[in-house]
């Protein structure tokens, strides 16, 4: 085993070579006649990322013992599904910067990052129905409409300082974890489990879903954009009311407050160092990775059902590395 092998999480190093089995699959379904379609989509693609989701679908494999060959097919599902939302979200969003690299809508344009990302969903699709299972069919047809139905309410949400908590929660749920609830169950669906076993494994997705976006809009203001791979502060220029914003808010001063509101609703923070002082000040930030935490923890709480393996010390280390997580 090498130095790097030896560093690695163990859920890293339990699908490593499986996930090296889903990148020959993406290789193959991204085939087009078009060439700017294969084109656009392996530039995102190979732009990397942290590609949790597969990382999930194939490590819940491994703790039901689900072996089957579609496992491969299902992770690159979940991550063509994952990248058409990235594709759509930064023209919506008009980003610039992702993974450190300039965004497809800045490289190849917004209709060609629109086009691509509908190429994907429908390339996803066309996977799913490979599959012949109509279960399988069902959970990403909902998910995939649900993940949707969550973008326009974030997009309604833009610039509304008054959002609250549970508004926020239910954005997040709807356009993040969903997908990370379906990569869960999918396997458990696959291997034909009972029916409480597979609730296990969507809770276990649902939670380390929503413990996953809470820490990535935490570190929208205390982490580095070399690590992000984005700009810092990007939320708030967007007019994302996010959960550090919510609980700042809840705690500070009336003078604080209307320098928060302001800034979300006009969508203009050109130096948001005053913002983050607030946010320190207050203890948003111990606040916002408390729900983090909590939601981890459900996460580890409700794999008890499944039998002890690696797989599910990895499942375990999975939840608790999100929280540490610098990008």
């Amino acid at each position: 085993m090498s130095n790097d092998q030896i560093s690695q999480p163990l859920y890293a190093t339990l699908v490593a070579s499986d996930l090296e089995q889903m990148d020959r699959v993406i290789s193959a379904r991204l085939s087009s006649d078009v060439p700017l379609v294969g084109e656009v989509a392996k530039y995102i693609i190979s732009a990397g990322g942290k590609r949790v989701r597969p990382t999930l679908l194939l490590l819940m494999s491994g703790a039901i013992a689900h072996t089957g060959e579609d496992r491969f097919e299902l992770a690159a599902v979940v991550e063509f599904i994952h990248t058409a939302t990235l594709l759509h979200d930064d023209v919506v969003d008009d980003s610039t910067l992702r993974r450190g690299r300039p965004t497809a809508n800045v490289s190849f344009g917004n209709p060609a990052s629109v086009l691509v990302g509908d190429f994907l969903y429908s390339r996803a699709f066309q996977m799913m129905v490979d599959c012949n299972n109509m279960e399988i069919m069902r959970v990403l047809a909902n998910a995939t409409n649900v993940i949707a139905e969550g973008e326009v309410q974030q997009l309604m949400n833009l610039h509304d300082a008054d959002l609250s908590i549970e508004g926020y929660l239910d954005v997040i749920q709807s356009k993040t974890a969903k997908l990370f609830e379906a990569s869960a169950k999918l396997p458990a669906i696959v291997k034909g489990c009972d029916e409480k076993l597979i609730q296990a494994c969507a809770q276990y997705g649902l939670a380390l879903g929503t413990a996953f976006q809470v820490i990535d809009d935490a570190l929208d203001y205390e982490g580095e954009s070399d690590l992000l791979g984005k700009n810092l502060g990007d939320d708030l220029r967007e007019g994302k009311t996010t959960l550090p914003l919510i609980f700042a808010m809840q705690r500070c001063n009336e003078h604080d407050k209307q320098v928060i509101k302001s800034a979300i609703e006009l969508g203009d923070a050109p130096d948001i160092t005053p913002i983050l002082n607030i946010i320190v000040n207050t203890g948003a930030m111990q606040a916002t990775k408390a729900v983090a935490h909590e939601q981890a923890k459900l996460a580890i709480q409700v794999l008890e059902p499944l039998p002890n393996s690696q797989y599910k010390e990895a499942l375990t280390e999975l939840a608790s590395q999100l929280l540490i997580r610098s990008n």
